[in-house]
């Protein structure tokens, strides 16, 4: 019987050793630990403890993150789309465990996408966006700043 090795995990944790994740690295994970576009409980896991991690991430981190934790919440489950209320309680949990802007856009991005959400999680949300996690300011900055070029021009 052939050994199999998860390679999620040993990826995952190379790059937490690493103390970065760079765009190749999210290339690889795309192409071959993800190719099948199914993301596992334990995967979307090993995802927040890299986000977790106080560690260098290339640009091309955030869409991926929050892409596939996405699909793990919303889309991986029957019925597709519905966020329930346990669903709800574990990406909070996951997220408040990284307090950083791109756990917060996860949050946004499932609230956007999802066609039916427990009440109490847009309270929730927003609760949060009010919270001072790490590198808000700068991305609230950067998102106006094209804004304000656009009303000068």
């Amino acid at each position: 019987m052939p050994f199999t090795v998860d390679r999620s995990r040993s990826i995952i944790s190379a790059m937490i050793m690493g103390r970065k994740v760079t765009a190749m690295d999210v290339s690889w994970l795309r192409r071959e630990v993800f190719a099948d576009g199914v993301v596992t409980r334990e995967a979307a896991e090993e995802l927040f403890a890299v986000e977790r991690a106080e560690i260098a991430k290339a640009p091309e981190w955030t869409d991926f993150f929050v892409e596939l934790i996405t699909d793990y919440a919303l889309w991986q489950a029957r019925p597709t789309g519905l966020l329930n209320e346990t669903q709800a309680e574990w990406l909070l949990e996951q997220a408040d465990s990284c307090m950083t802007v791109n756990a917060l856009a996860t949050l946004v991005n499932v609230l956007g996408e999802a066609h039916r959400a427990p009440r109490w999680f847009l309270s929730a949300v927003r609760a949060r966006a009010q919270k001072q996690w790490a590198g808000l300011d700068l991305a609230l900055v950067a998102a106006q700043a094209p804004a304000t070029l656009a009303m000068a021009g």
